[in-house]
């Protein structure tokens, strides 16, 4: 479980947390949404420990994540972040190689080969293995990226904007398989603009608006016309398409 307690935080004087308090549940997909500046990839950083906190504390499976050390928090919890510099002589192999680095110090074994190779086939990328980086379309690079994070083998998966770029079937892809290591016991946090994708995949969704908890729970909670327009400010219309939400807005 990943424990966060009177979590705030600023830039400048700005405040884009405020006081965020919430558990979220192990070996489960929970899905993060919200309108653009509600705090979710800021919130995503923090327990990612890309950003120091300013206020509270975040633990993950008991671990507080300030004190914990950088390998073994490594090898707990993986994130991908929206920003990714790319190394444009990088091959997307030797890319998602990179996420064994907690596991093999530089040391890689066959079990390191097999993980890297097994992440490329889930992202549709075994045949791109040995293209360069720069060289790929925005959405194969986005599932590069995706694959490292898969590599690394953490039991918490920690995802910021993973369809950004990625076409229809892609996006299915990713979340489908997303679901299957959710099934298989690992547990995702994963900061979706679709809210389909997150009524649809989702066990848990947390909801954000102007940088607090606006509403958490299952998608046929959340995922209501009610509830859904107070936090867009818009009229929606929501659905039930084979037993899920479908969230709609008016033209």
């Amino acid at each position: 479980m990943i424990e966060v307690q009177g979590v705030s935080h600023q830039i400048g004087k700005m405040p884009i947390l405020s006081d965020i308090t919430l558990r979220l549940p192990m070996g489960k997909l929970t899905a993060l949404i919200g309108p653009n500046g509600a705090g979710k990839s800021t919130l995503l950083s923090l327990t990612g420990r890309l950003m120091p906190l300013q206020a509270g504390q975040i633990r993950v499976d008991g671990s507080d994540i300030g004190t914990t050390d950088t390998r073994a928090l490594a090898k707990q919890m993986a994130i991908l972040s929206q920003s990714n510099p790319l190394g444009s002589r990088l091959r997307v192999r030797e890319l998602v190689s990179f996420g064994r680095w907690p596991h093999h110090q530089g040391r890689p074994g066959p079990r390191d080969a097999a993980e890297v190779e097994q992440a490329l086939h889930d992202m549709d990328l075994t045949p791109l293995a040995d293209r360069f980086l720069d060289a790929l379309s925005g959405g194969q690079r986005q599932r590069a990226f995706i694959a490292m994070t898969l590599a690394q083998g953490a039991e918490w998966l920690l995802l910021d904007e993973p369809l950004a770029a990625l076409d229809m079937a892609h996006a299915r892809g990713v979340m489908a398989r997303l679901a299957g290591l959710r099934d298989a016991g690992r547990s995702i946090v994963v900061v979706l603009h679709d809210i389909n994708h997150a009524a649809v995949w989702a066990d848990h969704i947390v909801a954000m608006k102007a940088g607090r908890i606006a509403a958490e729970g299952p998608p046929s909670q959340v995922c209501t016309a009610e509830v859904l327009g107070t936090i867009y400010d818009m009229e929606l219309r929501v659905m039930q398409v084979e037993g899920k939400p479908l969230v709609l807005h008016h033209l």
